[in-house]
């Protein structure tokens, strides 16, 4: 993968991607604020403002005028917002890449936020809410994020509470805009086959007068617990969802890689320790997975499972099992080794497309300031020995940093609670 990095005297960040090989180009703008840097009666606003950039700009008055003119070159576009960053972008066949720039920075740089258009967009964002919640599957992440950050910024849910879309006016998306979506804190990407020479020259022409100022800071999260955590969530469903994990590392902590690792060998394929033990000799659920998510100053291991009401206790003592066991037994060269391949063609399988390897640059300089590329993180992922592997999960697999969150209609809290414990 090879890129060039370029910062204007203004404090923008450009990455430019040629990648010849390709027949498309794919133009991302991306800002380091989401809902990490809301205030409580801010929650929602990054999201909402997100969707107010498609609405409409001075050259683009309404939101068919956007879409007709991407969707006339068959672009693939759209936009995210996460905890830490928000993000807009556009694939498109190579020779459009001009047109897709123009429009993604028109959209950053000018969306005319007309007070009209926010009143009507009230409904979608809100119908958005219900239809998360109305997820089991994706809303248990949600719920398990405010369990462990509780009343702080990663514990908020990142669409916002009713009450704040129901308020929300055109001077508190300036007065955000004004101080997020600043100069210093953005990054533009364009990769595919491109002559970066030409594209770097109008992404400084288009981004001449981005607003500027300082990168605004966000609230430091307390990742401790001294005993194990329960949250349950009575509703009426099919199948009971669980997230069940443990605190771990922030982004930059030196065990990262072999924590992924870990995590590979517990629940990363069909042929991972979980996988095996809660679906085939048990079949106690169809999908059973584990993560890792981290974030600046705080971090979790978890696993997620969905299973028949009746099969809540024994699923939860199944996975409890597995964090139990690989942090006593050293991994096997063979597992290790398996777990190493899985997570570099993940990786690989990952950054095909001209959207994947920019999107991956951009996060990365966005997020930590630093690139770490592709062929240095498998390296980095092949250092990890039994040793490391079994070091962390003793230091992670302890009964204070273990959490449970569910949803469901039976889940029995005294069962639960006596079941959450690893030693």
């Amino acid at each position: 993968m090879k890129y060039q990095k370029h910062t204007l005297k203004n404090g923008l960040r450009i990455l430019l991607a040629p990648m010849q090989e390709t027949g498309t180009a794919t133009v991302i703008v991306m800002t380091g604020v989401g809902s990490c840097y809301e205030t409580r009666a801010e929650n929602g606003l990054a999201h909402f403002l997100e969707h107010m950039f498609f609405k409409g700009t001075k050259k683009r008055p309404t939101a068919m005028d956007i879409s007709k003119e991407l969707d006339a070159i068959g672009a693939e576009y759209n936009a995210y917002t996460g905890k830490d960053r928000t993000a807009y972008y556009a694939k498109v066949e190579a020779h459009h890449w001009e047109t897709a720039l123009d429009v993604v920075s028109d959209l950053f740089l000018n969306a005319t936020l007309d007070q009209e258009e926010i009143d009507r967009e009230r409904g979608p964002v809100m119908q958005e809410l219900n239809m998360y919640e109305d997820m089991p599957m994706r809303h248990i992440g949600d719920l398990w994020e405010l369990h462990l950050y509780g009343d702080h910024p990663l514990g908020w849910e990142i669409i916002g509470p009713k009450s704040n879309l129901k308020r929300f006016m055109r001077k508190d998306f300036i007065k955000y805009l004004n101080r997020g979506y600043v100069a210093e804190n953005v990054v533009i990407g364009v990769a595919g086959k491109i002559d970066p020479k030409v594209v770097k020259k109008e992404i400084e022409k288009h981004f001449a007068g981005i607003r500027t100022g300082k990168k605004p800071v966000f609230k430091k999260a307390l990742d401790k617990q001294s005993t194990p955590g329960l949250s349950l969530t009575h509703k009426k469903t099919d199948q009971t969802q669980l997230i069940v994990g443990v605190r771990a590392y922030s982004m930059y902590h030196q065990d990262r890689y072999a924590l992924s690792v870990l995590s590979v060998i517990l629940g990363g394929g069909m042929s991972s320790r979980l996988f095996m033990a809660v679906r085939e000799r048990r079949g106690l659920a169809y999908s059973v997975h584990t993560m890792v998510e981290s974030f600046h100053d705080a971090g979790y291991l978890a696993t997620q499972a969905g299973v028949e009401h009746e099969n809540l206790e024994k699923t939860v003592q199944v996975i409890l099992d597995e964090y139990k066991k690989i942090s006593v037994e050293q991994v096997e060269k063979e597992e290790l080794t398996k777990a190493k391949e899985y997570i570099k063609g993940k990786m690989a399988m990952g950054l095909e497309g001209s959207d994947d390897v920019v999107e991956y640059l951009v996060t990365q300089e966005v997020i930590r300031g630093e690139i770490v590329l592709p062929k240095e993180k498998a390296k980095l992922i092949d250092t990890v020995t039994a040793e490391d592997v079994l070091r962390v999960a003793q230091d992670i697999f302890q009964n204070k940093k273990l959490n449970l969150a569910v949803i469901g209609p039976k889940a029995n809290k005294a069962k639960l609670e006596k079941l959450l414990k690893l030693s």
